[in-house]
């Protein structure tokens, strides 16, 4: 199981604290397929989501059962990992996010992740939210729903995984309190552990004015290597100085195929 988190400004200023955005991510390759009539198979996980306050009380917790598509071959090489979102309010603090998984099919066959959260407000100055990092460029939608934010669809790449295929790396992200009287710009750059290196800029064009300006950006990956990256988006004023900076952590596996994405669940 992978957790995601992003942490994004609470829409109500006057509370310290922040909306989070969690996303779980269980592949489906791992889990026991049960006949349910002739050539139909499925499988079904639950995962159980819990917010700790430091000092091990509970600030949140949830269970839900995730089922992926039936299947009429299980011998299939790829499947389509599952995923759910929630998107919480939690005042500044520190935290641990923990999920349990258990394969509802296999007994004893479980798992656990956990991370620490430590929410702390950026007060009134120019801040980014965290990257959001995508399999595929966002698409503007109409609907709203967990997987829709700023009027985008985003289809997150679960653990910042970029694969085989996979030639372009996508984000999201919010710039807050952007400076009206300014032409800004932004500028990415994605380090790997071994020096391996890509660059870009791009505009930063309708900047929103007393609300959160959403910023796309994409980098092409190209020949990178296989290894651990780490992207630096920053925002730059008229002067090509830093007015804000925020980084992921992003793995590439260039020889290894995967699902672009995770499935929402039905």
């Amino acid at each position: 199981m992978l957790l995601d988190v992003a942490r994004f400004r609470n829409q109500d200023q006057t509370v310290k604290g922040a909306e989070v955005e969690i996303y779980v991510t269980v592949p489906s390759q791992s889990l026991t397929y049960r006949q349910r009539a002739p050539k139909t198979f499925q499988a079904a996980a639950t995962v159980t989501l819990e917010i700790l306050k430091a000092d091990g009380k509970p600030a949140y917790q949830e269970t839900i059962t995730l089922k992926p598509p039936v299947l009429n071959d299980t011998t299939a090489a790829i499947k389509n990992p599952l995923s759910f979102q929630k998107r919480i309010v939690l005042l500044d603090g520190s935290y641990t996010l923990r999920g349990r998984v258990r394969d509802q099919y296999h007994a004893g066959a479980e798992g656990t992740a956990e991370m620490p959260l430590v929410l702390q407000s950026a007060g009134k100055g120019t801040a980014l939210s965290d990257l959001v990092l995508l399999a595929r460029p966002a698409a503007k939608s109409p609907g709203q729903n967990n997987f829709t934010r700023g009027g985008y669809l985003l289809t997150r790449t679960p653990g910042g995984m970029y694969t085989r295929g996979a030639n372009q790396l996508y984000f999201y992200a919010e710039l807050y309190q952007a400076p009206q009287s300014q032409k800004l710009s932004l500028r990415y750059h994605l380090q790997s552990e071994e020096g391996a290196a890509a660059d870009a800029e791009a505009s930063l064009d309708n900047v929103a004015a007393g609300k959160p300006t959403t910023i796309l950006g994409e980098l092409p990956l190209g020949p990178l290597p296989t290894g651990n990256y780490t992207l630096t988006v920053d925002v730059l004023d008229a002067r090509k100085q830093v007015l804000a900076s925020q980084t992921a952590h992003v793995r590439r596996e260039a020889e290894t195929y995967a699902p672009a994405g995770a499935a929402v669940p039905k």
